[in-house]
């Protein structure tokens, strides 16, 4: 059992005898700082609210109720009714102890897995990837890394945009090359894309060939489909690779794309219909719902079906709700979506549940994310103006490490300063984006990002490599190390407690889906770490300290290493 459960579970009890209401949440949580003890129990507050009495006594009745002297040194009232707990140094020594003989390293699986749909990534296949694609594919890799991990079935769906008006002009445009022309410019789709554009604009005859192919595509015709594909698989082909340089786990296996849907568009009008849920508007076909009334009593329609007999994302979005929850039966649906998409998701989540598509045991979860900006808080864009290309930004991240890494220590081999720049260059961008809260904007910085200084990758990775080089030094193999820990100097206490909250950490992300809860913990983690390393001599301390100190940073490095790489960042074991 995680720490703080067995806390709550105590404390709970405590409140129950101290006359706390049915049910008071014990709401225990890892201490503000270090000199209040380990844990601080937040829940009197609000039993005594309910029953209307000094917080600070019932704080005392719950402290002469409970019994943590198995765990605890000492459990002291503070402020307005808050309860400290000081863990005792023997308890946390033999629960670090289980934690470096499990795997896991003490994070149990759920006893209820669910099935889980997380839609991220979702480029548009007209072009090549660029950093607008970055914040949902990464943030929504990291959440679908912790749910596998606690034993859920993660369902990873990729809704790539391969259908539309555009890709009319696009497959014009392919058809029309010769096969080595076609090829060389598929090499870069912003070339490709852009010259069909250019020709589309100019060129009426062209433009009304696109068309026809639009209506081809869509019904169905066997060389226009056959053109189509030829151009999904050479996007797909780009997508993959920035995937691979990305480290992330979505494959082409993965793609549910917007094309999947297609041809279930009619069922999903005809069944609105058939449950009354539609109106004509203006030739559009609508859905009204109270949901969306503004104070003037008028509603702002849900569109579905466009006058022409179009359809509209908002169709796409319920049919896959319809798959989802249906056919592949997920418990939740996570969509890594622009917090931009807000009002758009809130409305097909809301006709969904209006038409049955999902039922009350499925939930809808919307996780919205901010905008990447530049150094001038606008939309990061190329110094000429243009969008940046996710695999150039890739490029010019290891190029830099390498140069970081080069002035860092110059004696290593340049094929191990490549290797340890790979890591470290793609490992800064992703933490960056995954240490702040997603739902705001973020200033894209490589000075901050690469800095071996304060909550970046490169610092947490240098965490992880000097506990390497401990060993290395030691000529000790850590996996032959068996000696117990022993918890007795206040830096080894700091660190151990936080060592215990790994667990916590990583449920809380499966639960809220905030990514940057872990990077926190894990910079925690390593500045306890960091602090232990200054105040306790580790090589230098006698047996069998020295020992017990060597499996501290052991399981730091490894607690450093698991986390990052549920948040999909690898380590490297020097710098």
């Amino acid at each position: 059992m995680i720490a703080k459960e067995e806390l709550e579970k105590h404390i709970a009890a405590a409140l129950a005898r101290a006359g706390a209401p049915p049910g008071a949440p014990a709401l225990v949580g890892p201490a503000t700082r270090p000199e209040f003890g380990d844990y601080q129990a937040n829940g009197v507050m609000a039993a005594a609210k309910q029953l209307q009495t000094n917080p600070r006594e019932l704080a005392a009745r719950v402290v002469e109720e409970l019994d943590l002297s198995e765990m605890a040194d000492s459990v002291e009232i503070a402020g307005p009714g808050f309860i400290n707990i000081a863990l005792k140094g023997d308890w946390l020594a033999a629960r670090l102890d289980d934690m470096l003989a499990d795997q896991r390293l003490g994070v149990p699986e759920v006893a209820a897995p669910q099935k889980v749909v997380i839609d991220y990534s979702h480029p548009n296949l007209a072009k090549e990837m660029h950093v607008g694609h970055l914040r949902s594919t990464i943030i929504g890799d990291a959440i679908a890394r912790v749910l596998e991990f606690l034993g859920h079935e993660v369902v990873r769906h990729n809704h790539v945009g391969d259908w539309g008006t555009q890709f009319g002009m696009l497959i014009a445009y392919l058809d029309q090359q010769q096969d080595g022309d076609a090829m060389a410019e598929l090499a870069d789709l912003e070339v490709f894309y852009q010259s069909a554009r250019k020709r589309f604009d100019a060129d009426e005859t062209f433009a009304d060939l696109a068309r026809e192919c639009v209506v081809k595509l869509q019904g169905g015709d066997a060389q226009v489909r056959a053109v189509w594909q030829r151009f999904i698989d050479e996007s797909l082909r780009h997508c993959e690779e920035v995937y691979e340089r990305l480290g992330v786990t979505l494959t082409r296996a993965d793609v549910r794309a917007e094309s999947a849907y297609n041809d279930d568009l009619p069922v999903v009008i005809e069944n609105l219909r058939a449950q009354g849920l539609l109106e004509e508007s203006q030739g559009a076909q609508c859905v009204f719902l109270d949901d969306f009334k503004n104070k003037n009593g008028e509603i702002t329609p849900v569109i579905v079906q466009k006058s022409d007999g179009g359809y509209l994302y908002a169709t796409t979005d319920l049919s896959a709700v319809r798959y989802r929850a249906g056919q592949v039966g997920a418990k939740r649906v996570l969509y890594i979506v622009d917090a931009r998409q807000k009002l758009h998701l809130r409305q097909v989540f809301a006709v969904a549940q209006a038409a049955g598509y999902a039922p009350d045991s499925v939930a809808l979860e919307h996780y919205p994310f901010g905008t990447m900006l530049g150094e001038d808080h606008k939309p990061f864009k190329t110094r000429t103006g243009g969008t940046v290309k996710l695999m150039e930004l890739l490029q010019e991240a290891e190029d830099r490490a390498f140069a970081l890494v080069g002035e860092k220590n110059p004696d290593l081999s340049a094929d191990e300063r490549r290797q340890i720049a790979r890591v470290v260059g793609i490992g800064s961008v992703k933490y960056a984006d995954l240490s702040l809260n997603r739902e705001t904007d973020y200033v894209f910085s490589w000075d901050n990002m690469l800095s071996l200084d304060g909550n970046t990758a490169p610092y947490l990775q240098y965490s992880y490599a000097r506990v390497k080089s401990l060993f290395r030094r030691a000529e000790i193999d850590e996996e032959s190390l068996a000696a117990a820990i022993i918890v007795a100097e206040k830096a080894e206490k700091v660190l151990a407690a936080k060592l215990l909250q790994f667990g916590e950490a990583v449920e809380v992300v499966a639960r809220e889906g905030y990514p940057n809860l872990l990077c926190n913990y894990l910079y925690e983690l390593a500045d306890a770490f960091m602090k232990f390393y200054e105040n306790c001599p580790v090589l230098r301390a006698d047996e069998p300290v020295r020992s017990s100190r060597l499996q501290l940073a052991r399981l730091t490095a490894r607690t450093i290493g698991k986390g990052l790489g549920l948040l999909g960042i690898e380590t490297v074991e020097r710098m």
